[in-house]
């Protein structure tokens, strides 16, 4: 589909959508592409500056979002390890050591596998996966 912007014989512009230019110049032969003012059939497309996406300009948008995903992950990495205990490995049976034997503790993370994080799910323990931001990215 194309837009033109058209103007006719009485003076009046309008827009209007094609197919495509050739959709346009069969419309008009015919006398079928009417001036929606006057119902002239003397219409013609007028000068019209193409409606051209800035690609640098969604691509300096993707940017500032990724670096701010990437800052907000890095925080959050931060907060953790300032706050929580690192069990490493060990993270699927400190989870449930903590939950069965109702050991209370300061929180803990640590790495699971999806399927250890699904049975963990799956006994109502509570955990949450969040995407780690490597220090060495940084």
């Amino acid at each position: 589909m194309i837009k033109y912007n058209l103007i006719c014989k009485c003076g009046e512009t309008f827009e209007s959508w094609f197919l495509n230019s050739a959709g346009f110049d069969a419309l008009r032969k015919k006398k079928l592409a009417r001036c929606i003012y006057c119902g002239s059939s003397s219409v013609k497309k007028s000068v019209m500056a193409p409606n051209l996406p800035s690609k640098s300009n969604k691509i300096s948008k993707k940017n500032k979002l990724e670096k701010n995903i990437k800052e907000q992950l890095v925080g959050f990495r931060k907060y953790i390890e300032k706050n929580y205990k690192n069990v490493g490995e060990n993270f699927t049976r400190e989870a449930r050591s903590i939950h069965y034997d109702k050991k209370t503790s300061q929180g803990i993370y640590g790495k699971a596998t999806p399927e250890e994080t699904s049975e963990l799910l799956e006994e109502g323990i509570e955990v949450a996966s969040i995407p780690w931001d490597e220090k060495s990215e940084n």
